[in-house]
């Protein structure tokens, strides 16, 4: 029984070491916020948030979430490998008043850090009457 019970720690041992040493997925964004600046009332902007897998394990974004009903994003549906590119292309349409706006996107995934959010800004102004 003695000789079962150190032969069962030692295999438990051995694959708690294995997977401590694996590198789960990870996010390497190049720009975490982006800021748009002045843009026109009812003029809808895009950026695309670039990142890099940098961990061991495929990385699955499974849902981006906006703040508000003016802000879409799109991201990258297929697993991404270690050394792999993907884009989360977020895109904003003001309406109303023009204003200073902060907005946004809440991104969940299989990654070591399995929520991320990512920042947009800017101020919306009046569109030029012709």
């Amino acid at each position: 029984m003695k000789k079962i019970l150190v032969l069962l720690t030692m295999v438990m041992g051995f694959g708690l070491i294995a997977n401590a040493q694996s590198k789960p997925a990870e996010f390497k964004f190049e720009a975490e916020t982006h800021d748009f600046g002045k843009i026109t009332v009812n003029k809808p902007v895009t950026y695309d948030f670039k990142y890099t897998n940098v961990g061991e394990e495929p990385l699955i974004i499974t849902k981006a979430e906006a703040s508000c009903g003016c802000t879409v994003p799109k991201y990258t549906t297929v697993p991404l490998k270690k050394g792999e590119t993907g884009t989360i292309s977020v895109t904003f349409s003001a309406a109303g008043a023009p204003q200073p706006f902060t907005k946004t996107v809440t991104v969940t995934s299989n990654a070591k850090t399995p929520v991320k959010v990512l920042y947009i800004k800017g101020e919306t102004v009046a569109s030029a009457s012709k």
